[in-house]
């Protein structure tokens, strides 16, 4: 049976996929909302190359079905923690991986680190469990588990903190709770973390019964959104990056640089020789451009596009994006307070979140924009490049 075929198979439910090579060999280890829909998606065209070459390379794709999302992203890590599969690692060492941390003292919390920080805490002095793919995902995922099982973040100070007073604190700021009845909530994640759902049922049917009920049905919506949202942008394959500059400060040009799988694709950059819009109105070139590159329907669309501007760029751009029916992603990137990142009024909060990860790929494409642009003084550079 082809992989496709295989992949057609799998179940619409949440889970965690395994390729793998005629060897039997482990290839690369991903998680799903949906893995039917997920696992259909390592077949499009537009494919990451690093993904693509996988792929190809692959000759069975398993999976193991979990109840929920948050099931898969704690399988997703352990099973990466067991196997190290290539196409996980490759391209991306071990301190940019996400891992949550216990350090062991009194009233411990879980600490979300980089794996370059993991130097700091020694098996000794603290539990460590990942890796995880996504410090959005793990956090949303904490805030989930913190509803099950509370632990503090606070110190005692005799005042009950925000969080006690909202249920999501034991008590540490106030001595309401115990530190052996804090360890055990804090026991207790260590068990689901360990991927081990049906011993923890069993204890807290004992000793917990709410906490059993809470756990069986638990509420992972916000994660379920956002893993649909990150499945979908394919990590913005193809991110396209726009700035307009002026030369001898009357001729404007604008530049459209092109990232594939976070890397520069010149063969895909284009200069604009802005024609109508006048002289010195950065907003009406910017408009300009854009309908121009849109009306290229025959060009690959993008999965993100970034504007080297601030608010009033996207404002200025609403209606443009939507006279045009644009359904790809897309924001600013303003150069004032520490090069902020600029959304269009109604952008989900999920998207807000995703491209705040990605934030150094953003101001690469940007400043790539800009050195493009101002390579347009050469004109027998972008003789082939001009539309």
């Amino acid at each position: 049976m082809s992989l496709i075929d295989q992949a057609k198979k799998l179940p619409l439910n949440p889970g965690v996929y395994i390729y793998k090579d005629k060897e039997g060999e482990i290839l690369y280890i991903g998680r799903a909302t949906s893995l039917r829909r997920r696992v259909l998606q390592y077949f499009r065209k537009d494919i990451d190359p690093r993904i693509g070459e996988m792929v190809s390379l692959a000759d069975t794709v398993t999976f193991k079905q979990t109840d929920t999302v948050l099931e898969a992203i704690i399988l997703e890590a352990n099973l990466i923690k067991k196997h190290w599969p290539k196409y996980n690692v490759k391209d991306k060492d071990n301190r940019s991986f996400v891992f949550i941390v216990f350090p062991k003292e009194d009233f411990p919390r879980p600490i979300v680190v980089r794996g370059r920080e993991l130097e700091k805490f020694p098996a000794s002095s603290a539990k460590v469990f990942g890796p995880y793919q996504s410090v959005t995902v793990l956090r949303n995922a904490l805030k989930i588990l913190r509803r099950i099982f509370p632990y503090s973040t606070c110190k005692p100070t005799g005042k009950p903190c925000f969080d006690y007073q909202i249920g999501l604190c034991p008590g540490v700021c106030v001595g309401a709770i115990t530190k052996q009845d804090y360890q055990k909530n804090i026991n207790n994640m260590v068990l689901l973390l360990k991927g081990e759902k049906k011993k923890l049922l069993k204890k807290l049917t004992k000793e917990n019964p709410q906490a059993a009920i809470y756990l069986k049905h638990i509420q992972d919506v916000t994660l379920v959104s956002r893993e649909e949202f990150h499945d979908d942008s394919q990590e913005f394959n193809r991110i396209e990056g726009y700035d307009i500059s002026h030369f001898a400060g009357k001729e404007t040009y604008g530049s459209m640089v092109v990232f594939t799988g976070g890397k520069p694709d010149n063969s895909q950059y284009r200069l604009f020789k802005i024609k109508n819009a006048p002289a010195n109105n950065d907003l009406e070139a910017l408009k300009e451009m854009l309908e121009r590159r849109l009306r290229h329907t025959e060009w690959p669309k993008p999965d993100l596009i970034l504007i080297d501007g601030g608010k009033p760029q996207i404002d200025y751009l609403a209606k443009t994006m939507e006279q045009y029916q644009m359904t790809a992603p897309w924001l600013g990137l303003s150069k004032l307070n520490g090069d902020h990142l600029v959304f269009a009024a109604g952008t989900k909060n999920v998207f807000k979140d995703l491209a705040q990860t990605i934030k150094r790929t953003l101001q690469q494409v940007r400043d790539e924009a800009h050195r493009f642009a101002n390579r347009g003084r050469s004109r027998r550079y972008f003789n082939s490049n001009f539309k």
